[in-house]
């Protein structure tokens, strides 16, 4: 049975005649005939009468009509969901972020994309990467937003945006009004605040600090992005974070280095070969805007993009 069968079956019945419902249907008379007769085929019972002048409804006929006009209700407030999913006018989302997006760009992120998307409904979690890939595998979410690149083989990842940690101190720093780019044989020793060891952000500055030939001088490590900036905007330490922090922090200063660090690729993870919807296509879209730096191919490329890992139990 198929839909026309169902729109076919009810021109029929309201129009009392097969060739007036031929005509409103835009077919012929005997294709409607035919049609008809394989729905009273699959339905096992005559659902008009042919008998007389006029084609009435039969008693199963009568029992079916509110049926198929139930189901064709159904049927076209299906097809105008559809089109609101596809129009963005409504759907739903599952996220999952690893520690750092969900520190300083879920905020932003997310108002612009409710400001255009006020229909589409939204669950976001907080995890590592790892458990994002897992969940991704098993279709409990749609999209994971991370740094690394996929770890799973069930799971792919697309470049994002590129992003570059910078060194940053609170107002009162000595180094706060500092003009001149530094060296880093003037700032290696200075001493720091960082993210501790399970974040692929420390990782990635360790491991930078150690092509460098130096061991960054670590005053104060937490495990809160947000236990670091008060640290920083309020004292004498310094950090290295992402330099969107510091323009959603205008407390925190940032300071010039003389050879900036290297760039970091920002990735969306999904299962391969999984549906994109519509929601999730313009939610990256937003997200690939409130980037630091738009994605290039060569960037994506550079062994310095890569974060460091953690054995694949690192946040961000």
């Amino acid at each position: 049975m198929l839909l026309r069968h169902i729109r076919y079956f009810l021109a029929v019945a309201e129009q009392g005649n097969f060739t007036r419902a031929a005509e409103a249907l835009h077919v012929s008379q005997p294709t409607l005939s035919q049609q008809i007769k394989q729905l009273e085929d699959a339905l096992g019972a005559p659902l008009f009468d042919r008998s007389g002048r006029a084609v009435r409804l039969t008693d199963a006929g009568e029992a079916w009509m509110r049926y198929a006009r139930l189901a064709l209700q159904d049927l076209d407030a299906g097809a105008r969901a559809i089109h609101d999913v596809a129009t963005l006018a409504r759907g739903h989302l599952r996220l999952a972020m690893t520690p750092t997006f969900t520190a300083y760009l879920v905020g932003p992120t997310i108002d612009a994309f409710y400001r255009r998307y006020p229909g589409i409904t939204l669950s976001i979690e907080e995890m590592a990467q790892e458990r994002i890939e897992a969940l991704l595998a098993q279709d409990r979410l749609d999209l994971g937003i991370a740094f690394e690149m996929a770890q799973s083989a069930e799971v792919e990842a697309t470049p994002l945006f590129s992003e570059t940690l910078e060194l940053m101190v609170g107002a009162d720093h000595p180094l706060a009004a500092h003009r001149r780019p530094l060296t880093l044989a003037e700032w290696q020793h200075l001493p720091l605040a960082l993210l501790s060891g399970d974040f692929a952000t420390r990782q990635f500055i360790d491991r930078y600090c150690t092509q460098q030939g130096f061991r960054p001088q670590v005053a104060v490590e937490a495990n809160a992005l947000g236990a670091i900036v008060e640290i920083v905007r309020r004292g004498q330490l310094a950090t290295l974070l992402p330099a969107a922090i510091a323009r959603e922090n205008r407390q925190l200063k940032k300071v010039a280095l003389a050879n900036a660090m290297p760039v970091r690729q920002a990735v969306w993870l999904q299962r391969k070969g999984a549906y994109r919807s519509a929601a999730a296509q313009a939610f990256i879209a937003v997200l690939q805007q409130q980037g630091v730096t738009p994605t290039h191919s060569s960037a994506a490329s550079s062994p310095a993009d890569a974060p460091a890992r953690s054995r694949g139990k690192s946040a961000s």
